[in-house]
């Protein structure tokens, strides 16, 4: 490592909080659509000097909406709005590159990048939800494959987008008459597989030089270590995240990185409570609304299983998980199989501990503080994405009582010391890969734009 490392903390604004009971106990049940709800995440979030608010998605009404909060809002306008009621918090939105095209993604996020004065970032995912395929005109879902090699093409050519405007092309000289400099706006003429794009982009080149790039899930890690600036994964066994996290900091390396440069944040669901009595029984609170059958046949779903294939006070039934049935993400199986085997929990215990895969701390501002400090000082993390259970209370704990405690240990800032998100996680601002290459103006099938 070429810096000093710092922790790195982001809210997962994850509508109603991360608990499926979250907006039971909630002041407004209905802020998932209430643009103050929101700011007001990101405002608790930023006095605790997060680095990023991160807005999950997806683009399909789930099936539990009778009984849960979803992500209903479309990230990209919703963060805009957000962005413009705080300073200096990053603003993280996910796109699938399944169910979209690079050219208005680039020009979406360029333009959130430009309205936030440089704190947008881009989270891809491929999407694993058969039933978002129905909403695009498919009968299926492509196949795993397939949707890792459309995003490895899609993030390539979203960077060559963004890079087609070099730094200074804007000129707007009034003197000479001249609004932009024709050298320094390049075609990417991208040919491939999936994707045919002549650019360039016509949004110039952003505060960041281009938004951060966040890959989320621990599949098509080859994509991340060449594309990513930060990997949200689940890890829920110390041991396993340090291996992953030399693995993807070892890739990156392979493809010319600094290892610094490529941040692993798993995801983290902290309840805290002023002891750990008091954080045991809000979590109490949260569950007596859940029934066990249903969650035991969400968790069956999820593993490609039959409700009826898992009995609460029995392990879960190993000989019949298949890898290729799973319901759920690559990270989402890896992780809970491995939090079971570990502990040898039972599918109750499963459930107690969050089966929607990111590891579960219940207890005191210090224990919480101590678990983080382990996996950061021990390199099983940079940092974590953070799941409030319930939102604003949920959150707020954390930051006016744990973070105090990071400050205090020297592994996490007291103030913000720059403007942009790649301030925040010590990323170098990017270099123009066209830089000293031909300009847009030579491009002979532009000649109809520049008169040549």
């Amino acid at each position: 490592m070429t810096r000093t490392r710092q922790l790195h903390l982001n809210t997962n604004a994850l509508n109603a909080g991360k608990h499926p009971a979250a907006w039971r106990i909630q002041d407004d049940p209905l802020g998932i659509v209430h643009i103050e709800y929101y700011r007001n995440i990101a405002r608790i979030a930023e006095r605790g000097t997060f680095d990023a608010l991160f807005l999950a998605d997806g683009p399909a009404l789930p099936g539990t909406v009778a009984e849960q909060t979803w992500n209903s809002l479309e990230p990209s306008v919703l963060l805009a709005a957000i962005g413009s009621a705080v300073e200096h918090i990053g603003l993280i939105g996910t796109i699938s590159t399944t169910f979209n095209d690079p050219y208005n993604i680039a020009r979406r996020w360029s333009t959130l990048d430009h309205v936030t004065h440089g704190r947008a970032a881009l989270n891809f995912v491929t999407t694993q939800n058969p039933e978002a395929a129905a909403n695009f005109g498919l009968t299926t879902l492509p196949d795993r494959g397939e949707r890792y090699a459309r995003a490895e093409e899609f993030v390539e050519v979203l960077v060559k987008l963004w890079d087609s405007w070099e730094d200074g092309a804007l000129v707007a000289d009034r003197s000479t008459g001249q609004y932009a400099d024709l050298d320094r706006i390049h075609a990417i003429d991208h040919e491939g597989q999936r994707f045919s794009v002549s650019g360039p982009l016509n949004v110039p080149r952003t505060p960041q030089g281009r938004p951060v790039i966040v890959q989320a899930g621990d599949g098509g890690t080859h994509i991340a270590a060449k594309y990513a600036d930060a990997v949200f994964s689940a890890q829920t066994v110390f041991e396993e995240s340090r291996k992953f996290y030399r693995d993807l900091k070892t890739q990156a390396q392979r493809h010319g990185r600094r290892p610094d440069q490529i941040l692993l944040l798993p995801g983290l669901f902290p309840i805290v409570g002023s002891t750990e009595k008091e954080a045991f029984e809000r979590k109490a609170l949260l569950d007596s609304f859940l029934g066990p059958d249903e969650q035991k046949a969400e968790l069956a779903t999820k593993l490609g299983l039959e409700p009826d294939d898992l009995e609460l006070d029995k392990p879960l039934p190993y000989h019949l998980l298949d890898t290729e049935r799973f319901g759920a993400s690559a990270g989402f199986y890896k992780s809970t199989l491995a939090l079971a085997r570990k502990e040898n929990l039972t599918v109750r215990g499963i459930l107690a501990r969050n089966p929607g895969a990111h590891r579960q701390i219940v207890g005191t501002p210090e224990q919480i503080a101590d678990d983080i400090e382990k996996w950061f000082l021990g390199e099983a993390a940079d940092g974590f994405n953070l799941n409030a259970d319930s939102f604003p209370t949920g959150l707020e704990p954390f930051v006016d009582h744990v973070v105090p405690i990071l400050r205090k240990r020297g592994i996490f800032r007291h103030e913000y010391t720059g403007t942009t998100l790649r301030d925040h996680l010590g990323l170098d601002r990017p270099e123009n890969r066209y830089a000293g290459e031909t300009g847009w103006q030579n491009h002979s099938a532009n000649s109809r734009y520049v008169g040549i």
